[in-house]
């Protein structure tokens, strides 16, 4: 039997301040790049520990809604939105680059991610953002989404991700922060939430329903006031099952 893997992924440079407390947990991290939070010094402090942790780099860009946390959606252009989001990339690649660090990936922040999921033109401004790297950049994406889809037809390199702390709908998106119960705080619940989505490649929804779906990083939201405690036991469980990180 082929040993089970999985990448386990946080969001960070959000202005939480725990980053040395997360990233001994982690196999990648998705900074913010200035959209929803982040400046030039975040970003270098964060990327020169990520350096050093030997940690995967991706940009986690944004709407450009620092007074939301990117977490509404916005009304704005294609063009717009096309601009700022390489813009945001950029400013994090100039620090990559001085740092002599690769970027590997991009993952969408907040209102973004879940619009682009199900949103075909919204979906369609980041697949054009991706086609301008120069190397391969993979990108985050979930399961059955729309954007997943575009990205294997124009050949932007993909990791299905799926979220350890947050509640799935039938569809599999993300039951709203603004319901009851959306995000997981119990340490249990959130190891065989992991352990079923990927093991068993499937999701207990928030219904109840068991969907199918295929992960391959996990994200354990950096914000989330319980994040570090919920990696330690999370990685610890997991060795226990058999399910090695990446």
């Amino acid at each position: 039997m082929i040993p089970l893997t999985i990448d386990i992924n946080a969001d960070v440079g959000e202005g939480m301040g725990n980053e040395s407390q997360l990233f001994p947990h982690l196999s990648s991290c998705n900074i913010a790049c200035g959209g929803h939070a982040g400046t030039p010094e975040t970003m270098r402090a964060v990327v020169k520990l990520a350096k050093q942790y030997g940690l995967k780099i991706g940009a986690h860009p944004s709407f450009p809604d620092v007074v939301n946390f990117g977490r509404e959606h916005m009304d704005i252009s294609y063009t717009a939105l096309f601009a700022s989001l390489q813009h945001q990339i950029n400013d994090l690649q100039d620090i990559l680059r001085e740092e002599q660090v690769d970027l590997n990936h991009v993952k969408l922040h907040g209102a973004l991610y879940n619009l682009a999921a199900v949103d075909e033109k919204i979906a369609m401004v980041v697949i054009e953002v991706m086609k301008r790297f120069v190397l391969p950049v993979k990108l985050y994406v979930p399961y059955k989404s729309v954007i997943a889809d575009l990205a294997i037809q124009n050949n932007i390199p993909i990791v299905y991700e799926v979220f350890a702390d947050r509640q799935y709908n039938t569809d599999l998106t993300l039951v709203s922060r603004k319901e009851k119960n959306a995000v997981i705080h119990d340490s249990e619940m959130l190891v065989e939430h992991v352990y079923n989505m990927v093991a068993n490649q499937k999701v207990k929804t928030i219904s109840g329903q068991e969907v199918p779906i295929k992960a391959e990083t996990c994200c354990v939201h950096g914000d989330n006031l319980y994040a570090v405690n919920l990696l330690i036991n999370l990685r610890k469980h997991l060795k226990k099952k058999g399910i090695n990180v990446l």
